[in-house]
C-alpha cells in the first residue's frame, strides 16, 4: 500500500509501464536521417525546417570578461538548497546537492553537498599547519606548502552524510530527491596519502587509533581506526582538479573513503596517534544510532550500499508518453556496486539496469534502464543496488525490523517514487 504524509492507502498497480522493445528500433536512413520509428519517432521529434535564431546572427559575449566560467543563465536554478528548520542556526547548515539536475557520476564543485557545524572558515593557507603528535617517534608539523611538495594520489570517492535520508525513517516527508538523498557528492580528490605522513612520523607499535581534529570553531574531531588510516585515507588539497573550496575545508581536509562524512574533517589541523578511541562528542552524543531497545549503536562508520532514481523524480516529472530516460545513482561504502535492478510495481518484479562506466569502489555509479517507454499508467519506481560484498539494498520495512523507527543515521532503504497519470512524481512509502 502507498503511504504519504496524509496516510492515504491505495493498491499498487500490476501494470509495470515498461516496453522492453529496444529503444533503438531503427538505424540511420542513408547517413544522416533517422528512419521512421527510430530515435526521433520514439522521442516525439518531428521533421521540420530549422530556423536561424537571432543569437546565431550576432557576436557572442566577451568570454574574457568571465575569467572563472559559470553555467548558462538557463541553468541558474541548479543550485544547492537548504531546509531552514533542519538546524537551529545558519552557522550549522546543510546544503543539498541537486541530484535531479545532474548526469554522470562527478559532482561539480560549486554544487557539492556541504555541512557546517560552526560556519565555513576562510583560512589563509600561509598561516595553516598540520600537526602529527601522540604515540609517534617524531612529532611533525607541516605547512600547506610542505604538503604540496609531497607525493600525491588522485582518487574518485563519494562523500555521504550519515544523516542522508534521516528525515524519512518514519514516513515519506520530503518531496524531492535533492532533499531525500542530496547529502552526497562525488569528486576526484587529490592529496597526500595519510599513510605516508604517519610512516614519516613513525607510529608506535601499540598505537591502533588516530584522532583527527579540525580548526573551525566547532572543534570537530573524530576517532579513526589505524587500519583505516593506513589504508586509503587522503590528506586532500584539491577536488576535481582545483584547490578545495572554502565550504569543503580549504586548504586541507581529510578524505575517509566509504566512511560517514562527519569523519572527513575539514580545515584539518591535527592528527593525534593513540591506543584507543577518544570518545569524542560526534561519536557519543551524536552520530550514533538509537536501537529499539534503547541502546545506541556506535562507531557505525561505513555507508551501506544504496541507490536512488534521479529521473524521473519529484523535480523531474515525465513530460509525456513514450520514450523517456530512467536513470539514477548507486554507491557503496564497502566496495563496488555490481548490479542495480529497477522495479515498476513497488518491488514485485525487477529488471536489471545498465551500469555506466567507469564503475569504481566507494564511488557514485550511474545506472540507466534503457528502452523505457511510459504508457501513461501509474507506476511505483524503485531501484535496488548490490555490491561486491554480496550486500543487497533493503526495503524500509526490512531495515525497520532491525533498527526500529527512531534512527536518524544510515538510512539506506529503497526509495519509492509514485508516478501519477499526469506524469507528476511523488515521494511515497510502501508497506
Amino acid at each position: 500500500m502507498r503511504k504519504k504524509s496524509s496516510n492515504s492507502d491505495i493498491n499498487v498497480p500490476e501494470n509495470e509501464g515498461l516496453d522492453r522493445r529496444s529503444f533503438l528500433r531503427a538505424g540511420l536512413a542513408g547517413s544522416t536521417a533517422l528512419a521512421a520509428g527510430g530515435l526521433a519517432g520514439a522521442s516525439g521529434a518531428k521533421a521540420a525546417g530549422l530556423d536561424i535564431p537571432i543569437w546565431s546572427q550576432q557576436l557572442g559575449i566577451d568570454v574574457d570578461a568571465l575569467p572563472y566560467g559559470k553555467p548558462s543563465v538557463y541553468e541558474s536554478g541548479v543550485v544547492r538548497r537548504s531546509v531552514d528548520w533542519l538546524t537551529a542556526t545558519r552557522e550549522s547548515s546543510i546544503n543539498f546537492t541537486p541530484l535531479y539536475a545532474l548526469d554522470g557520476f562527478v559532482t561539480p564543485n560549486g554544487i557539492c553537498f556541504e555541512r557546517h557545524h560552526g560556519g565555513a572558515a576562510e583560512v589563509d593557507p600561509a598561516q595553516h599547519h598540520l600537526m602529527i603528535n601522540g604515540m609517534v617517534d617524531r612529532p611533525l608539523l607541516f605547512s600547506v606548502e610542505d604538503l604540496l611538495r609531497l607525493p600525491r594520489v588522485s582518487r574518485f570517492f563519494f562523500l555521504e552524510c550519515a544523516a542522508n535520508g534521516g528525515m524519512e525513517w518514519r514516513n515519506a516527508q520530503l518531496n524531492g530527491v535533492q532533499y531525500t538523498h542530496g547529502m552526497v557528492h562525488c569528486v576526484q580528490y587529490t592529496g597526500v596519502p595519510l599513510k605516508l605522513l604517519l610512516e614519516e612520523a613513525g607510529v608506535k607499535p601499540k598505537a591502533d587509533w588516530i584522532m583527527v581534529e579540525g580548526g573551525d570553531s566547532a572543534g570537530m574531531n573524530r576517532s579513526i581506526p589505524m587500519a583505516k588510516a593506513l589504508d586509503d585515507c587522503i590528506v586532500a588539497l584539491f577536488m576535481n582538479g582545483e584547490r578545495l573550496r572554502v565550504e569543503q575545508g580549504y586548504p586541507v581536509r581529510l578524505v575517509v573513503p566509504g566512511f560517514e562524512g562527519n569523519m572527513w574533517v575539514k580545515w584539518l589541523r591535527r592528527i593525534e596517534v593513540g591506543d584507543g578511541a577518544w570518545q569524542a562528542r560526534e561519536e557519543t552524543s551524536k552520530y550514533t544510532d538509537l536501537m529499539p531497545d534503547g541502546r545506541a549503536r556506535r562507531f557505525t562508520w561505513e555507508m551501506d550500499c544504496k541507490s536512488v532514481i534521479t529521473n524521473p523524480c519529484p523535480e523531474n516529472p515525465i513530460p509525456g508518453k513514450g520514450a523517456n530516460v530512467l536513470t539514477g545513482l548507486a554507491w557503496s561504502g564497502r566496495g563496488t556496486v555490481t548490479r542495480v535492478d529497477v522495479s515498476m510495481d513497488g518491488g514485485r518484479n525487477w529488471l536489471e539496469a545498465r551500469l555506466e562506466g567507469p564503475v569504481m569502489p566507494k564511488c557514485l555509479t550511474r545506472f540507466y534502464l534503457d528502452g523505457w517507454e511510459w504508457d501513461g499508467s501509474e507506476v511505483y519506481l524503485q531501484s535496488r543496488a548490490m555490491d561486491d560484498t554480496g550486500y543487497v539494498q533493503p526495503q524500509m520495512v526490512e531495515l525497520q525490523k532491525v533498527r526500529g523507527v527512531n534512527s536518524i543515521y544510515h538510512n539506506n532503504a529503497i526509495q519509492t517514487w509514485h508516478v501519477l497519470k499526469s506524469g507528476e512524481v511523488e515521494n511515497v512509502r510502501l508497506g
